[in-house]
């Protein structure tokens, strides 16, 4: 008889990346024919509380964020944490107060295809998600997608950049 300790940890994360990678979809496809277009607005509430999540697992794990390029990193990891080893993603240093994740692949929109046969849904829960918890970890900083890959785009690019940074120039942040 096998026991949950004879199966190695690589197979049990990807087991449970790739049950995870599923679930958003299919409770997609399952509420979408009920509640129709106001899913996605339930959706991204759902979404937003995980970004509370991310700032959890980043205080746990002592991952910094005191400025753009150590946020990149720390989302960057959080996403493998909570999609899967098969999230290919990098993040570079584009200036002192910028940085950008680059994401080469996705197993949630993978996984979402997998169930739906469609990328259309995706976008939003990345966007909930990465948008509210970049501010979480840092208030100085701010997300926004340069490109996305369920939108057609090669791969996705999140830069991640000071707030109002004429404001934060001029000292007149609030802090």
């Amino acid at each position: 008889m096998t026991s949950l300790k004879d199966i190695p940890d690589a197979v049990k994360w990807r087991l449970a990346a790739d049950c995870a990678g599923k679930l958003p979809a299919m409770y997609d496809h399952a509420f979408r024919r009920v509640i129709g277009d106001r899913y996605d607005e339930i959706e991204q509430e759902i979404w937003m509380e995980l970004s509370r999540t991310v700032s959890d697992i980043a205080r746990e794990l002592s991952l910094p964020s005191r400025n753009a390029r150590e946020l990149a990193e720390t989302i960057r990891i959080i996403q493998i944490i909570l999609f899967g080893p098969d999230y290919k993603s990098e993040s570079l240093e584009v200036s002192d107060n910028g940085s950008v994740i680059i994401v080469r692949h996705c197993p949630l929109l993978d996984r979402g295809y997998a169930v739906t046969r469609t990328t259309e849904f995706t976008f939003h829960k990345c966007l909930a998600l990465t948008l509210t918890a970049v501010p979480l970890l840092n208030k100085n900083y701010t997300a926004r997608y340069v490109r996305t890959m369920c939108t057609g785009d090669r791969q996705c690019e999140v830069k991640i950049e000071i707030s109002n940074p004429a404001e934060k120039s001029l000292g007149k942040s609030k802090s």
